[in-house]
């Protein structure tokens, strides 16, 4: 294993997730303020890891297997916090939306990469647009306080919804992209 910049952060970010849960259930004014803004973090660590990757040729196949599943601890855990906090149908319903779709394409790309076509479901702009919709309102839900005068809370209940329909949006396209492989038969 090499421990490269990018694989550093990528560590961090799991790092993180102790202290969200800590920082969420401290019975103290600041600790929502503090959790939302160690969850930005890990947010920004997400993007500044590939950045590095990319910019110093520091791909690894650690880092590969790691950035992902580091991503989803840490966007599942923030989301089962949230979901403690407000459990509505108005969250429940993006939650579980969300988290089911994690698990619906971690496992569409483990068997797409047994076929040796992994590429084929690649991360497409509608993933990443889902992405920035979901890491701003996770963060704003987890904040909850007013930010600069505003509330910023239904800000992120608005996001979070956005987030679960680009959510179905985007697996519809990962599935559209496999399926000509899942009705092959096997010989």
């Amino acid at each position: 294993m090499s421990l490269t910049i990018p694989n550093i952060l990528t560590l961090f970010r799991i790092v993180l997730i102790p202290i969200l849960f800590i920082l969420f259930w401290l019975p103290v004014d600041w600790a929502r303020p503090a959790c939302g803004i160690v969850f930005t973090l890990g947010a920004v660590t997400d993007w500044f890891d590939g950045y590095l990757a990319r910019r110093l040729g520091q791909h690894t196949n650690f880092g590969e297997f790691l950035d992902p599943v580091a991503d989803k601890l840490m966007v599942v855990s923030a989301l089962i916090l949230i979901l403690s906090g407000e459990p509505k149908l108005w969250m429940v319903i993006p939650v579980a939306v969300i988290i089911g779709r994690e698990i619906v394409i971690s496992a569409l790309r483990e068997w797409m990469a047994e076929l040796g076509k992994r590429a084929q479901v690649a991360v497409s702009m509608v993933g990443k647009t889902k992405t920035t919709f979901q890491m701003i309102a996770i963060a704003f839900l987890l904040f909850e306080q007013p930010l600069l005068g505003i509330q910023i809370y239904p800000i992120g209940v608005l996001l979070l919804q956005v987030a679960a329909v680009l959510t179905i949006m985007s697996m519809f396209l990962y599935l559209k992209s496999a399926w000509p492989y899942i009705g092959e038969s096997r010989n």
